[in-house]
């Protein structure tokens, strides 16, 4: 029978989104005859995590549904094992790789990547703490309908009941690779009060997320489009379409990826930087591969945490970062964009070491770039006054660091890229033992 896992990285409270993604798995089990791996991968200290494990007790019993709860303990032996099993470097510096110490978006999905294959999983598919899901005749709308429908098949076989299809020419026969919706409700609250301050300093910061080279009048869309979501229209009915993904138009709370793709590359594992989940959509969308847009978009909203002073400047770090990492990144996406369908083998799979290639080489480029950014940035805050101002002094404080860690981050993921597919092997040998359920 068919394994997925549904899963749901968390460091801070959200039983309610617990209770919300088991009625998810349920439904999927219920309505596709699946296996559903509901993979909780916890991070929270001590009452938080007391409170989850007592949301998790609480999920209905549900035929084909497994629950993994795991903590960062349990975590933390699962990949020590995986990592001494896969025969690659230190298994202490891949541990670090996989469960940092601070916050990492993409090593905790690289995460449940690694450990989705353990459960024998054909698919991931990733939920965040701060999201709920929109109703229509108040039955929820749930985004693993339109993810267990299209994953995996053949494009051609997905291209009737789509409701439109843009495939790129000469890529019928490949295996639908991502499917993905985006959310509607508040954009993020910390940027949103920047566009609200000084649209323009608003522009300037965003603008350094967009590559270099583009026409004014695309620089101009896509700066408005950034962070936006899907707006605020509600789900009426479904609607997809069949093409290579923008990485503009989903979000990583709504996202499914086909195993093909997740056990080859990796996302970088770069701490404290929004956005840095977002690699393998761009790598989708630049090898051609089939993907299916959907509307089944996620409610957005904001944790209190985001909403106190330590949120507030915890997220600001984390922007600032993802600015200064676009540097490296830009570059790389520049090359996988360049390459296109030559970033497959013949079988249509993504050469992972051409990837990896292309992540090395951009270690190498000029620091002072970057260092250029960090004055934008630094300079933007200042205008912005206020709490803003103390997010500038923070940045300048640890100005070194922070342009070394834009470096380093881009290096540490080319080492996990050559290390990956051995992990991901290790893991697939490993088995279910190794990942206990907690209603089995």
């Amino acid at each position: 029978m068919r394994r997925v896992c549904l899963t749901l990285p968390t460091h801070r409270a959200c039983p309610g989104t617990i209770a919300a993604i088991g009625e998810e798995a349920a439904y999927g089990a219920r309505q596709f005859g699946v296996d559903v791996h509901l993979l909780i991968l916890d991070s929270s200290p001590a009452p938080v995590l007391a409170e989850h494990r007592k949301a998790v007790a609480a999920l209905p019993a549900s035929p084909g549904v497994a629950v993994h709860h795991l903590d960062e303990d349990e975590q933390r032996a699962f990949l020590r094992e995986v990592a001494e099993r896969s025969g690659g470097a230190s298994a202490d510096r891949l541990l670090e790789l996989m469960l940092p110490s601070r916050v990492s978006y993409g090593a905790c999905t690289n995460r449940a990547f690694l450990i989705a294959q353990a459960l024998g999983c054909t698919s991931v598919h990733r939920r965040d703490s701060d999201s709920r899901y929109q109703h229509l005749d108040g039955e929820p709308v749930f985004p693993l309908h339109q993810e267990l429908s299209y994953l995996g098949q053949q494009a051609d076989d997905v291209r009737q009941s789509a409701t439109r299809s843009k495939l790129a020419p000469g890529s019928g026969d490949r295996r639908v690779a991502m499917t993905g919706g985006s959310f509607v409700g508040e954009m993020s609250v910390d940027v949103a009060e920047i566009r609200d301050l000084d649209p323009d300093t608003y522009r300037e910061l965003v603008g350094l997320s967009i590559p270099e080279g583009y026409p004014e009048i695309w620089r101009s869309h896509l700066i408005d489009e950034s962070f936006r979501g899907a707006g605020t229209t509600s789900f009426d009915g479904d609607r997809t379409t069949l093409a290579p993904i923008s990485p503009m138009r989903v979000d990583m709370c709504n996202i499914g990826l086909d195993h093909e793709v997740y056990r080859r590359v990796p996302l970088p594992p770069a701490t404290d930087t929004i956005g840095s989940d977002y690699f393998l959509l761009h790598l989708v969308h630049d090898a051609k591969l089939p993907g299916v847009q959907h509307n089944r978009h996620i409610v957005n909203f904001h944790t209190e945490e985001r909403r106190t002073d330590a949120g507030f400047l915890a997220y600001q770090v984390r922007f600032a970062k993802f600015l200064l990492a676009k540097t490296y990144l830009n570059t790389v996406f520049a090359r996988t964009a360049a390459a296109g369908d030559a970033l497959l083998d013949p079988e249509g799979r993504i050469r992972a070491s051409v990837v990896a290639g292309f992540v090395r080489d951009s270690v190498g480029l000029d620091r002072a770039d970057v260092a250029r950014r960090l004055d934008v940035i630094d300079r933007a805050y200042r205008r912005l006054g206020g709490r803003y101002t103390t997010v500038a002094d923070m940045l300048a404080d640890h100005r070194s660091r922070l342009l070394d860690e834009a470096r380093d981050d881009m290096a540490d993921f080319a080492l996990l890229m050559d290390h990956w597919e051995a992990l991901a092997g290790a893991s697939a040998e490993s088995g279910l033992g190794q990942v206990r359920a907690v209603n089995r």
